[in-house]
């Protein structure tokens, strides 16, 4: 196109946080001779006040296009267009008068995003905004000087619902879930059963038409992924050793079903969209930890710290995280952490015919002794 993306355009100090936007044909139009685009970190859980709004488009009316895209794929407020003289002026408006922050663009820590979490969602199983905040300030620097292989992404699910898209869409994603058993209120579940109008089934959202009398079997039983549940004799039963937490149970039934009370994060690593190998979903890397905001979460920052460094040494030029492991092996990144390989960490088992061990992991080593082999192994 007439459109040159990205280039060589920032604020003092800052690498990341305006994309370059120049037309190559500026003296027939010379309005969009630039037209950079500014990427500002939203507040967690993306909560404005209407003043803060009205303060920031009046500062883009000013200095920009007034045009805004709220909010991006990544997450920030996105300003679009203005020129390189107003860079610095927006900048400091931003960073003196209105106490925000760029986000994060570039080869770096893009801006982190979240769910609303516990401050509005009962299905939240941690607090999503109070991470995210964490996060954020911890890591200015990867945000704001780009030192990666390429971009880097967080994002922070309250439950597997994943309202911000994480497992499809972020390097690292924290998906909250739990450990024990769905409650079960069986009289609401009957309620449902027995078409009670003050139990619509999905919260009522799905009325506007006549879809049929309510089917739990058809519904909700049938459509359980590991077939872990059971409705018989006006009760209904979980088996929760096979219940992957996908929710759909509780999300038809939100009255008689709600998350269980020992509750905590997953993460997952390598998600991606298509620009080397195709797009990819996110590989659980921990099944389960506990949120502890009191440590300073220093089980997770410390975990994030062993994959950069992993990735910082062995990525190439534009090498997300997941084609780092899709290259490496999956079994390199949990060398990396020091976590212990599960069952939950395989996703299809036996694709691959081959096992590679080391030498520290055989109890006898490479040399064998013959005689002594041949005492068990007869011919």
């Amino acid at each position: 196109t007439h459109w040159k993306h990205g280039g060589i355009v920032g604020v003092f100090g800052y690498g990341g946080g305006v994309n370059g936007r120049y037309c190559d044909q500026p003296k027939l139009f010379p309005g969009v001779e630039h037209f950079h685009t500014l990427r500002v970190n939203q507040p967690a859980g993306k909560y404005y006040s209407t003043d803060y709004l009205r303060k920031l488009s009046d500062l883009w009316d000013f200095r920009g296009s007034g045009l805004t895209n709220m909010h991006g794929a990544t997450g920030d407020i996105i300003l679009l267009g203005t020129t390189t003289p107003q860079l610095e002026e927006v900048f400091w408006t931003l960073t003196h008068d209105f106490n925000q922050d760029l986000g994060g663009s570039g080869s770096n820590l893009r801006t982190p995003a979240d769910c609303l979490g516990q401050s509005r969602c009962e299905y939240s199983c941690y607090d999503t905004s109070a991470l995210c905040h964490f996060l954020t300030n911890e890591y200015q620097d990867e945000l704001h000087r780009p030192a990666f292989p390429y971009k880097f992404k967080f994002k922070f699910d309250g439950c597997p619902n994943c309202c911000v898209a994480s497992i499809a869409r972020s390097d690292m994603s924290f998906v909250g879930t739990w450990k024990d058993d769905i409650r079960i209120d069986q009289d609401a579940v009957n309620k449902y059963v027995e078409q009670d109008p003050a139990y619509p089934s999905n919260a009522g959202a799905h009325k506007g038409r006549d879809w049929g009398p309510f089917d739990i079997e058809k519904e909700v039983v049938d459509l359980c992924p590991t077939h872990c549940m059971k409705f018989e004799n006006k009760k209904l039963t979980i088996d929760t050793e096979n219940c992957t937490r996908c929710m759909h149970c509780i999300n038809v039934m939100p009255r008689a079903l709600k998350i269980g009370k020992e509750t905590g994060l997953s993460i997952l690593c390598g998600a991606k969209s298509p620009i080397r190998d195709g797009a990819q979903m996110g590989s659980l890397l921990v099944p389960f930890m506990e949120v502890n905001p009191d440590n300073d979460y220093e089980a997770i920052t410390e975990l994030i710290e062993n994959i950069w460094d992993w990735w910082m040494e062995e990525g190439k030029n534009r090498e997300r995280l997941g084609e780092l492991i899709m290259r490496q092996g999956f079994q390199k990144l949990l060398e990396v952490t020091g976590i212990k390989a599960i069952p939950q960490h395989v996703s299809y088992p036996r694709s691959n015919p081959y096992i590679f061990w080391k030498e520290d992991e055989v109890p006898s080593g490479w040399e064998r002794d013959v005689d002594e082999f041949r005492k068990h192994h007869l011919r």
